[in-house]
């Protein structure tokens, strides 16, 4: 079975940054070229030359051109990385899948994306890409808006109780472990719930409290009201936190072939980074 959670604070070994050359990259590549510094991991940069069968037949060197513009895609990371780092070009119809697919063959304990990228429609304002990286990888994925930057302030942890939430948990203790930062829990629940789904929600941020505190790692939580989606985001602006962790999916989300909606519109709006866990 794959391991979808975190490896233990200092063990992670191999960060992989993908990268379209876009603006939307830059948080991306100076992110994951600090948290592969920050813990030692080996580092590398990924870049997708598209490969479009329909267009080959009628567009001499078709693929030459793709293979070009994926070398400059990746020039801007090595200038951030260093000429050390490593570099992998991948020929590829769908990105996501060559993403996911590069991960897995480089055994990547994190994958790290833009929040956008050139191609496709935005879905809530995630790229297709990315959405489906996300939804379908099997290691956790840090999603970077362009002007992000490696957490330094505070963390924001939101947890529905359900078995995503649990890794995401772990995944919070360790980090905040390993960097050094205050953990705000926060649940939701909305205008409708039942007396008994908020006293789920009281216990989903107890529970949470008391495993973090066990770790040695400083948390508050409390549980709010609102959409979801808007309750998480506020929360982490009010905490200052510059990372959101949260399940790929919540308590009513099946496994879907993207991501849950929640976690979906968590991190097309949010303007930090975020963090998704799975189980």
């Amino acid at each position: 079975m794959p391991i979808n959670t975190l490896p233990e604070a200092g063990k992670l070994t191999h960060v992989l940054v993908a990268t379209d050359g876009s603006d939307g990259s830059a948080g991306a590549i100076r992110t994951g070229v600090a948290l592969a510094r920050t813990y030692g991991a080996q580092l590398t940069g990924l870049s997708i030359a598209l490969d479009n069968p329909e267009y080959s037949t009628f567009v001499p060197n078709l693929q030459e051109m793709a293979q070009q513009h994926a070398r400059e895609a990746l020039k801007t990371f090595v200038e951030e990385a260093g000429e050390d780092a490593g570099t992998t070009i991948r020929d590829a119809t769908d990105p996501a899948t060559a993403i996911i697919e590069a991960a897995s063959e480089l055994k990547s304990d994190i994958i790290v994306l833009g929040r956008r990228g050139k191609r496709g429609l935005a879905r809530m304002m995630v790229g297709d890409a990315t959405a489906k990286v996300v939804g379908q990888a099997e290691c956790p994925v840090l999603v970077v808006p362009r002007a992000a930057h490696l957490w330094e302030k505070h963390i924001l942890l939101a947890t529905d109780g359900s078995e995503y939430s649990d890794a995401a948990i772990d995944a919070a203790g360790r980090v905040a472990r390993q960097a050094r930062l205050p953990v705000k829990v926060v649940s939701v629940v909305t205008s409708s719930h039942s007396e008994e789904r908020r006293q789920e929600a009281k216990r989903a941020v107890a529970v949470a409290l008391e495993r973090l505190k066990g770790l040695g790692v400083e948390a508050e939580g409390q549980v709010e009201e609102g959409r979801p989606d808007d309750a998480i985001i506020k929360a982490a602006e009010a905490a200052g936190a510059d990372l959101i962790i949260i399940g790929s999916h919540g308590r009513a989300g099946l496994r879907k072939i993207l991501l849950g909606s929640v976690a979906e519109r968590v991190i097309g709006h949010a303007p930090c980074s975020v963090l998704i866990i799975k189980p």
